[in-house]
């Protein structure tokens, strides 16, 4: 295999700029902030940079003043920053929020057929009825997880396993291996039934990082890492010769989107060498989306699942996103951390 090649000190300067970039955005308690800051987090976790930690802990410390913010399955994403500064701070309040999250995920969010969590989002207008949406996989499976995980709540491990098998049930199809973006579980079909670049991101990044907190004992391991190698499989194969993928994955005329690529190249990093060729055409591309001031660019803005293909490639791509630098920075520190393991 070949060998993973790379300049560090581009990659930590890059790290720095999209950071400070986020941090000039202005986010409230749900998915874009969430997502965004859990990438500040993972950034600190590799560089060490206490700046970043503190940039985190201001932010939700003012969103706390007033208590914690309503809760959805989207929002849950917050979660995942209060762990790293429970973590970092051992301050009790940080992992006192998360529990009242994990407990809504558990006891209170909408649900259905074996208790896959219904995708949910703030704002009232927006009803999504017996829903499974790929992005539930990052927002609030892996979030039980890792939080199971660290309390050795088993009541919160299996919930975060059974969102990953439900959503593998209802999302995952068994010719392509690719993730569907959304199923309605009413019509009984997944909608417009396309696969969705950051909807595979989702699942992707997700289950790779599942991987790290699942005994290999667990019979969920083998599940999770064959729906993962099944999918890498497929998607490698579909990488552009750009180093990115197109917005729907298994369509080239619709356009290369940076957040999805950067969720894909983040779980095909967890391989270990496999895939070190995918990778590095992937590194130039993405560092090549960030400009000088941070800002990550060829990112779609939120999308729902569309009507159908031509409503995907419609969705704009022309503003930085929370979700863009957050999965951007998630896979530059994994990029990093995998070199620094490697000295």
């Amino acid at each position: 295999m070949p060998q993973l090649i790379l300049e560090q000190n581009k990659v930590s300067q890059a790290i720095d700029r999209v950071v400070g970039r986020t941090f000039q955005m202005d986010f409230g308690w749900d998915w874009p902030g969430g997502v965004a800051l859990y990438g500040v987090a993972e950034a600190y976790e590799v560089t060490g940079e206490e700046k970043y930690l503190q940039y985190i802990k201001d932010w939700v410390d003012a969103e706390l003043e007033d208590g914690l913010p309503r809760l959805t399955v989207n929002a849950s994403s917050i979660g995942h920053i209060l762990l790293t500064l429970h973590k970092e701070t051992n301050e009790e309040k940080y992992i006192e929020y998360a529990t009242q999250m994990a407990d809504y995920l558990l006891h209170d969010a909408e649900r259905f057929a074996d208790g896959v969590l219904q995708h949910t989002v703030n704002g009232s207008k927006y009803q999504f009825p017996e829903q499974a949406w790929v992005d539930t996989m990052f927002m609030a499976g892996y979030f039980l997880l890792r939080i199971g995980h660290l309390l050795d709540r088993e009541d919160y491990f299996n919930f975060g396993l059974k969102q990953y098998h439900g959503h593998e049930t209802f999302l995952q199809d068994d010719m392509t291996n690719l993730y569907y973006h959304g199923w309605d579980n009413i019509s009984q079909n997944h909608m417009s039934s396309i696969f969705w670049a950051r909807g595979n991101s989702w699942a992707a990044y997700t289950m790779a990082r599942a991987l790290e907190l699942i005994e290999v004992q667990h019979p969920s391991f083998m599940i999770i890492q064959g729906s993962l190698r099944d999918q890498l499989s497929a998607l490698v194969r579909l990488q552009s010769e750009s180093g990115l993928w197109h917005t729907i994955v298994d369509d080239p005329t619709s356009y290369l989107e940076t957040s999805g690529s950067a969720g894909i190249a983040a779980a095909l990093l967890t391989r270990g060498k496999l895939y070190n060729k995918y990778i590095q055409k992937s590194v130039e591309a993405i560092l090549g989306q960030i400009r000088e001031d941070g800002s990550v660019m060829g990112v779609s803005a939120g999308t729902a699942v569309m009507f159908d293909a031509n409503g995907y490639k419609e969705v704009p791509y022309k503003r930085v996103q929370g979700w863009g630098q957050g999965l951007v920075l998630a896979f530059l520190s994994l990029l990093l951390k995998r070199e620094n393991k490697d000295l």
